[in-house]
């Protein structure tokens, strides 16, 4: 029998109970410092992704392939940045809605030694292989 998804999340929100095991205060707390450190990354790096000047006359053909690859570096990095983000945001929801720490594939839970190491996880190893 198969379920959708919101089918899903009503069934394994009505069994679901809240993990005794694992200090939600701390992990939440690790992943909004977390997030807190990607932002200011993200402020702090925020020149080395604007649009590079080539001014043929001023830079060297080197330099300018130097800047260009240092963009693309810096681009690909906020990219990452911004998966992140992304990743810590669900995780904070699951918590709010009562579904942190439980694997969003097999709805089994996620190991603890998992969510101390990565508090973004959303499954258990066997479903993350």
């Amino acid at each position: 029998m198969m379920f959708c998804r919101d089918q899903r999340v009503a069934i394994r929100s009505r069994t679901m109970t809240i993990r005794k095991d694992i200090d939600l205060r701390v992990l939440k707390k690790k992943l909004l410092a977390h997030r807190q450190e990607i932002l200011d990354d993200i402020l702090s790096s925020e020149q080395s992704r604007q649009p590079v000047q080539l001014d043929q006359t001023t830079v060297g053909r080197l330099s300018r392939m130097n800047t260009l690859q240092d963009q693309a570096m810096a681009l690909e990095t906020s990219r990452r940045r911004d998966i992140e983000l992304q990743h810590i945001d669900a995780a904070l929801k699951r918590m709010t809605d009562g579904e942190y720490g439980y694997c969003q594939s097999c709805d089994e839970e996620i190991s603890r030694k998992r969510l101390q190491i990565d508090p973004t996880a959303s499954t258990c190893i066997d479903c993350a292989r």
